[in-house]
């Protein structure tokens, strides 16, 4: 099985779940614009990451795929409630996407 393209995949079906979520149901703006911003990234990462898998850069591929997952996932459980100091979490996930990109570029300029 490929881990990264099925864990990809959940990543996008989770992040429409979540933009739905947001436009739909949110308890808050605030709750809403995390919900928003979250979906929005993690959806482009998850479609990064089947690309990502397709070159050949499963290291990236697999950034994506937990960069977002950390990213979006706080965001996610802040707008659910749950404490705000997870937000100090975030940017973790946003330095594992950017490790992605970089990670990414130097494969395909090898």
């Amino acid at each position: 099985m490929n881990w990264v393209v099925i864990l990809a995949a959940l990543s996008g079906a989770i992040a429409v779940g979540a933009g739905a979520f947001g436009a739909h149901g949110a308890a808050s703006e605030q709750a809403a614009a995390w919900l928003k911003t979250g979906g929005e990234y993690q959806l482009i990462h998850a479609v990064a990451a089947l690309v990502a898998a397709q070159m050949g850069a499963k290291g990236s591929a697999w950034l994506f795929v937990a960069g977002g997952a950390v990213f979006a996932g706080t965001l996610y459980l802040m707008a659910l409630g749950l404490p705000k100091w997870l937000g100090a979490v975030t940017p973790l996930g946003g330095l594992a996407l950017i490790a992605g990109w970089l990670w990414l570029a130097w494969v395909a300029a090898r």
